[in-house]
């Protein structure tokens, strides 16, 4: 495209250029280049956030992530969101020969030689998977994960028809299209929230004439807002990701504290005899199972004897999960080798090496124990009411 035939969306006394871009083509990356040449705009908005650019300018600096840090603050989950969409960008990549974000790169990189401001205009990934996974109803959650885990695991040759298709939507944008008609909140918080957040951002830029380089999924709904003149929904509003309900929140503590207060009544009123049989009833029937969830897992003795250990307190830690204390030691005791972090996104498509990478099996020891620890649980609350009833 002659950079000179983009349409321009006239703004008060402002303009602005939408290039649409597709982020697994190398004639974009010379569309970009040409573009910012030819028109010398006053600033360029790029489609990137600040960690985004980050991990373009350099795509080694998250190896070197302080992954007992990431675990603590509960981020494990997060973490493995972005390595599977990395793994998604690989492999789209891999099938152009061109990586995923080249063409924004280009645009910065090209602006900051021609001393234009570049003003990054896309809100945080991070942000973006929270607010869809919040979004999303409860019931369509684990069909959701599923429906992710499926994506990575999916061996079908992409046709040409569907690469072109993917040359005209961001990669996050591509991921998550097909599910839009089952997950409505996705491709709304996708697409639509981030035409806002990003017409937003160009709107509040500095100068006259301003280009802003986007995926091309996103022309359309951007430019139908800065026509119209319509106002965006604010960045606090775009950024707030939901709370959970409060009602979990009483049952999260409900549950355990009657637990703990029927183990009390127990001893008090029939003896630390019976109290005795249901704390091994307990321990065993959450500890064991939760142990095996490590087993599965390969974990480090250490870390399967922390599983058996913490999945019966779990009524003094109703919020934090077994398998974080269970993730944590086998981060402490297995760290991640160098070729390991290398290769996880590959890693992330075949299932077998979920096991051999260290990184992975971090991920299968916070994941596995929890599920069988859980169903214990239910059966020694179960079993202490029918002790107190009787």
């Amino acid at each position: 495209m002659n950079p000179e035939d983009l349409p321009i969306i006239a703004t008060g006394d402002r303009t602005i250029q939408l290039l649409g871009t597709a982020h697994v083509s190398q004639e974009s990356v010379h569309e970009v280049e040409a573009a910012i040449r030819a028109l010398s705009p006053d600033c360029v908005c790029v489609e990137l956030d600040e960690k985004r650019l980050k991990a373009l300018v350099d795509p080694d600096a998250w190896k070197k992530l302080d992954l007992i840090s990431v675990i603590k603050q509960g981020q494990l989950s997060t973490l493995v969101a972005n390595l599977m969409l990395a793994s998604y960008q690989k492999r789209m990549g891999l099938q152009t020969g061109v990586k995923p974000g080249a063409e924004l790169l280009a645009a910065v990189q090209t602006a900051q030689e021609l001393n234009i401001p570049v003003v990054l205009v896309d809100r945080e990934i991070k942000t973006t998977l929270r607010r869809a996974w919040s979004l999303t109803p409860w019931r369509r959650k684990f069909l959701l994960a599923g429906s992710l885990i499926e994506s990575l695991f999916d061996k079908t040759p992409v046709t040409e028809e569907k690469l072109g298709e993917m040359r005209e939507q961001d990669t996050l944008s591509a991921m998550m299209d097909e599910m839009g008609n089952t997950f409505p909140e996705i491709r709304s918080v996708v697409l639509s929230e981030r035409d806002q957040f990003m017409v937003g951002r160009i709107r509040a830029a500095t100068g006259t004439k301003i280009l802003a380089v986007i995926g091309a999924g996103h022309r359309q709904g951007m430019a139908q807002l800065l026509e119209s003149g319509a106002p965006t929904t604010s960045e606090d509003e775009l950024n707030h990701v939901p709370p959970r309900s409060p009602v979990w929140t009483w049952l999260g503590w409900a549950i355990p504290m009657a637990v703990v207060a029927s183990m009390v009544w127990l001893g008090i009123s029939k003896g630390t005899s019976v109290l005795g049989d249901n704390l091994l009833y307990w321990v065993l029937v959450t500890g064991v199972p939760a142990a095996i969830g490590a087993l599965l897992a390969f974990a480090h003795p250490f870390a399967i004897v922390a599983a058996f250990v913490m999945a019966p307190l779990k009524p003094f830690h109703p919020f934090v999960s077994s398998g974080t204390f269970v993730a944590l030691v086998q981060a402490w005791l297995m760290p991640p080798r160098v070729h390991e972090m290398e290769t996880v996104s590959e890693d992330l498509s075949h299932f077998g090496k979920w096991w051999s990478n260290r990184l992975l099996r971090i991920f299968l020891c916070f994941l596995l124990p929890g599920f069988p620890a859980t169903v214990g649980m239910i059966f020694g609350v179960s079993h202490i009411v029918k002790s107190v009833a009787h």
